[in-house]
């Protein structure tokens, strides 16, 4: 826990630790307090933890980590690999409930949408996360504070910190609040792309052609078969994919396709 003793302390206004909450934790660093004001955080948020040394924790970058000579403090990551499952089961719930005829493969784009890094760092950007950021010298001095995936990796870092201290359901209903526009933008129709229709577009601007999909293999029985599938252009195999039917498996290899895509071409405009 980061409440250990010379991890996370909580002090009063004269930097002497204190019995309950008064408002910020502190870390000691080089004879001076570098703090978290968990009590702002908290009305930032919305919510009042129980345990508010793992709201704190949540704001601890790497990079504050690496430079710290107190090597047990420890950096959001833990809490991040946990808030990012969290909140990919609370927005695929709510993906399954509200487009109850949707396919498998569009409900994961769709989640894949609402949890990516750009909409991730805009939650956390409207919550103002990146003044409570802990960050080392070098990365606050480079914008980090307004760094997107900075800002999306501290969004899931709360989350896991919310999670641990108040349970799945208080985390849920928190979410589903904090995440309402974003949510709300599908809920008017503003769906995205999906894929293969992205891949296309991309591929006719980069190429003047339209990309093909084969068929690389077919295994099981009928009843329970998986295809593996390419995303090909002209004799270039762009990306794969495997499910257990060629739409799923063609939409897979179309995301790898735009991966790739972006790796070598870079981001589409």
């Amino acid at each position: 826990m980061v409440s250990a003793p010379g991890r996370l302390r909580q002090r009063d206004a004269r930097g002497r630790p204190g019995p309950g909450l008064r408002g910020r934790f502190c870390w000691h660093r080089h004879g001076g307090a570098v703090d978290v004001d968990v009590e702002a955080l908290q009305k930032r948020l919305g919510v009042k933890f129980k345990r508010p040394e793992l709201l704190a924790q949540a704001m601890v970058h790497r990079s504050y980590v690496n430079e710290a000579p107190d090597r047990s403090i420890q950096s959001n990551e833990r809490l991040e690999f946990l808030g990012d499952a969290v909140l990919g089961c609370v927005i695929a719930r709510w993906l399954y409930d509200r487009y109850p005829q949707v396919d498998e493969g569009r409900l994961t784009e769709l989640r894949a949408h609402l949890v990516k890094g750009e909409t991730l760092a805009r939650v956390a950007e409207q919550l103002g996360l990146g003044r409570f950021l802990l960050l080392g010298r070098g990365e606050d001095a480079t914008g980090g504070r307004t760094r997107p995936l900075n800002l999306a990796r501290t969004f899931e870092a709360v989350v896991g910190a919310m999670y641990l201290d108040a349970g799945f359901a208080r985390t849920e209903r928190w979410l589903l609040r904090v995440m309402r526009p974003e949510l709300e933008s599908l809920g008017r129709g503003e769906l995205p792309a999906d894929a293969k229709s992205r891949l296309q577009h991309r591929v006719q601007t980069l190429f003047g052609v339209a990309p093909q999909y084969r068929i690389v293999e077919a295994v099981g029985p009928d009843h329970a078969k998986m295809f593996t599938v390419e995303a090909v252009v002209g004799d270039r195999a762009l990306g794969s994919g495997r499910g257990r039917s060629k739409r799923i498996a063609e939409r897979q290899a179309a995301e790898e396709a735009l991966a790739r895509l972006d790796r070598d071409y870079g981001p589409a405009p």
